[in-house]
């Protein structure tokens, strides 16, 4: 906001007609006194609106202290460039978009942003034009991607966003949400995210970079998965773009190609461990806590071990929750509760392999056993041992002689199960319904394993979930050829149809997409305190109830991503229920119909902002006064 002093000189500003000889002079292009009133209390306000003009905006060239001055800190990514060096990627920039011939098409209709996106073959390029498209035009890129979501949900996440954040710092033109650095802000984390221009942020996805998707550690350039999954919470979960935060900490990074590339955006520092790297954290979620009270803070894509340590630490004290433990969880479990129905497998008989025992796995384990406990009214003890885990080192047991890190041994073997490596070894020993790939490293599940399963269960459950595509541990093609057209499959990332024996088979995709959006909007409108598991088994119940029963008997374990706006309230719905009947919900009054009050609340592109949210009438006289006291300056 301009201080008394500088709203006084704007107000006093002499009329065009009065302007000094200087400030008409076209040979001093760029002086201060040509500038109009409006322009130069943008200027004097500073903060976002400084980027969004482009007469202003110097991006990464900013300098500490003109960022400080102008209060833009955390609105650009850490780096400081020179714009020798902005001009060297804006050549690579220019390169690809002469390559993609763009026409001007940002203000054409959403047709025409099609064609031109279905004219490029690569998927990046596609990412380039919608990520274009976004920094101009907000409400027309929303509009695009909720009636093409099945097309263009892919492009701005998984699995393309692998490939975006590889080359992040190549491909960078705008920042699209904040940054914090560990080096450069701690201690002023609350300042700087005064700096987003919005007062009442309802979803904040935040990473570190630490574990992009299989990739590893991409530091700042991670910034691609906050951005692509506030794009999903906004277009298939029904959060306001206005009320949405990407957020990207840097806390540096172990990779050298990134420290030694003069394009990397982030710190040049080694990335910071144990409790350095959790204070930073603490600070992020206090902050946001005491400058957007009712928000919810999804964690993405931070190393296992920081992964569930930051969750268990946060998980009660502020509304939070890790997608991909939590999300994950659900999303396998609502595939997991149709599969069984698929081969008429009781839950309480059911046995899962997990080839992998990261954050996600564990996650995944967690959430399946839950629902065995709950659905085959087991005990935690018994229902955990249907779990079986395997690691680089084999059967994950407390007995293989390996000190394990914490998070494995919530599901070790502790029953005296042999130590085993081979993987067709485990699946003769385990004979499980469903084997669940979680790895990231890439083809492991041959011909021998998958016809193994086959011989003790009919409809044998698969599902590689790495991501991207690349990393899966089998192709769908490869699972139905070896399980003879049996199988039940489900990809993390999309698979094509696979025409076995003349008949056409459609690969499921056990995509977070289904789970994460509902459950931050259900949690959000119902006024949660906390996100319970409880709360994500009725999510995942929600979403395996929206398919029908034809649906799973012709092998279809999922709905159809098209329709997530409905699948999302269905979810939201089935969340807050959980929510409020728990105690779990600071809401006075429960909704009568809590699916109509969750779709009552999703912001639809393209209507006014009245049509979506009404104000009351002391924020409209405001509305009304502000407008009046812009237009006098």
């Amino acid at each position: 906001m301009a201080t008394a002093e500088e709203t006084r000189i704007l107000r006093t500003a002499p009329s065009t007609s009065d302007l000094p000889e200087q400030a008409r002079d076209v040979t001093k292009p760029g002086a201060v006194q040509a500038r109009t009133k409006p322009m130069k209390l943008t200027e004097a306000m500073g903060n976002a609106p400084i980027l969004w003009n482009p007469v202003f905006n110097r991006g990464t060239a900013f300098s500490e202290k003109e960022r400080r001055d102008r209060r833009i800190e955390g609105l650009l990514p850490p780096v400081v460039e020179s714009i020798e060096l902005q001009a060297a990627r804006s050549v690579n920039i220019t390169y690809l978009l002469e390559q993609l011939k763009l026409p001007q098409w940002v203000a054409a209709c959403c047709c025409r942003v099609m064609e031109q996106i279905q004219s490029e073959s690569e998927p990046l390029e596609k990412f380039i034009i919608l990520n274009a498209l976004q920094s101009t035009n907000e409400a027309l890129f929303y509009h695009v991607i909720i009636k093409n979501l099945e097309e263009l949900a892919p492009v701005i996440y998984t699995p393309t966003v692998g490939e975006a954040c590889q080359k992040y710092d190549r491909i960078f033109r705008q920042p699209l949400g904040m940054y914090f650095s560990a080096f450069r802000h701690k201690g002023r984390f609350y300042e700087i995210m005064q700096n987003w221009p919005s007062h009442n942020v309802q979803i904040i996805v935040v990473t570190d970079g630490g574990r992009i998707l299989g990739l590893g550690d991409l530091g700042t350039n991670g910034m691609g998965i906050p951005v692509g999954k506030i794009g999903l919470y906004v277009a298939g979960g029904g959060f306001h773009p206005d009320h949405s935060l990407p957020a990207q900490l840097d806390c540096g990074t172990d990779t050298e190609k990134l420290l030694n590339d003069k394009f990397y955006l982030g710190s040049k520092e080694k990335r910071l461990t144990g409790d350095e790297h959790m204070e930073v954290v603490e600070e992020f979620c206090a902050a946001a806590q005491h400058c957007f009270p009712n928000c919810l803070i999804q964690f993405e894509d931070f190393q296992t071990n920081q992964a569930f340590a930051i969750l268990e630490k946060m998980r009660n004290k502020y509304l939070c929750f890790n997608d991909d433990i939590q999300g994950t969880g659900g999303v396998v479990t609502a595939g997991f509760i149709n599969g069984l129905k698929a081969q008429g497998t009781k839950t309480k008989h059911a046995k899962v392999l997990f080839y992998g025992a990261g954050s996600s796995a564990v996650g995944v384990a967690n959430m399946i056993a839950t629902l065995i406990q709950k659905e085959g009214g087991l005990s935690e003890k018994e229902a955990k041992e249907h779990i079986y885990m395997i690691d680089s080192k084999g059967l994950v047991t407390t007995t293989r002689g390996d000190k394990l890190p914490e998070h494995k041994t919530i599901m070790a073997r502790k029953d005296g199960t042999p130590d085993m490596k081979d993987l067709v070894d485990i699946v003769k020993h385990v004979k499980p319904h469903a084997v669940v790939g979680l790895t990231g490293g890439g083809e492991a599940w041959g011909q021998e394993m998958i016809e193994e399963m086959c011989k003790h269960v009919e409809k044998p459950l698969v599902f590689p979930l790495s991501n991207p595509t690349s990393q899966a541990e089998i192709t769908a093609e490869n699972a139905y050829k070896y399980s003879k057209g049996k199988c039940i499959f489900a990809g993390g990332s999309p698979f094509d149809p696979v025409e076995y024996e003349g008949k056409k088979l459609v690969p499921g995709q056990a995509n977070n997409v289904f789970i994460f959006p509902g459950v931050g909007f259900g949690s959000v409108m119902i006024k949660a305190k906390t996100v319970t598991d409880d709360m994500f088994i009725a999510a995942a119940k929600g979403l395996a109830d929206y398919v029908s029963k034809e649906q799973i008997e012709a092998g279809n374990i999922y709905p159809e991503i098209n329709d997530l706006r409905n699948i999302s309230a269905t979810v939201a719905a089935a969340v807050a229920n959980a929510a409020y009947d728990t105690g779990n919900s600071n809401l006075k009054q429960k909704p009568k119909d809590m699916l109509s009050y969750i779709k009552s609340k999703m912001w639809v592109p393209g209507k006014s902002e009245i049509d979506n949210h009404e104000h009351d009438d002391i924020t409209n006289h405001k509305i009304e006064q502000d407008v009046k006291e812009a237009r006098q300056l």
